[in-house]
């Protein structure tokens, strides 16, 4: 699969031809920069490393330097790894924008979910409570209830529906139109939402 690194813009719309409002998310795609090129003979497998968003060097460890000094590009904050580009097709330091796709074509979107914090039972997984606040109850309101039996199995089964973290799942958004792109400010519209915040990363796949 081919594809690059990019962030979450923001949602809008757009007008189709028969003049139906769709809704649409703006996506930055790259400037993604190689940073590193995988072959079969030295590395087992054939695979390109892309870096997206620049960081500076006070915020870089020494051994991720090296790497970067080693195809000469400034240290980056995202890091993936390709398997679709064909051996030979890009080299290292290259730098691959937006117009590796072109409209009106479909992609998938990765995406990390908005974090929720920790989180009850009724929020994470739709449990109704006790309901009623009578007969002497008391803040029992969300509560999760009964979790097992006492004798016999004597413990909490795996998988139980407890209160945990929430959200920041990795989340893909298959089949996504790209409705318009902008190559002069790295940018593209596609169809439908895309999960994350505003200023989230994303991967993008053709």
């Amino acid at each position: 699969m081919q594809g690059l690194i990019g962030k979450k813009i923001g949602m809008t719309s757009v007008f189709d031809e028969s003049g139906k409002n769709i809704p649409c998310t703006v996506l930055q795609a790259g400037p993604c920069v190689v940073t590193q090129v995988k072959t079969r003979e030295r590395d087992g497998y054939s695979a390109v490393q892309l870096g997206f968003d620049e960081k500076k060097e006070k915020h870089t460890t020494k051994a991720e330097l090296g790497h970067f000094k080693k195809t000469g590009t400034t240290p980056r904050r995202k890091l993936i790894e390709f398997t679709g580009f064909p051996e030979g097709e890009v080299n290292e330091g290259e730098v691959l924008t937006v117009e590796l796709f072109r409209p009106d074509i479909y992609v998938d979107v990765r995406g990390w979910s908005k974090g929720k914090g920790f989180q009850g039972v009724v929020k994470r997984h739709g449990f109704s409570g006790v309901g009623g606040q009578t007969h002497g109850q008391h803040n029992r309101g969300r509560a999760p209830g009964s979790l097992g039996a006492s004798s016999f199995p004597s413990r909490v089964l795996p998988g139980m529906r407890m209160a945990g973290r929430m959200g920041g799942d990795k989340v893909m958004m298959m089949s996504m139109r790209i409705m318009k792109l902008m190559p002069e400010n790295n940018l593209m519209i596609v169809e439908g939402p895309v999960p994350g915040p505003k200023g989230g990363y994303v991967i993008i796949t053709k």
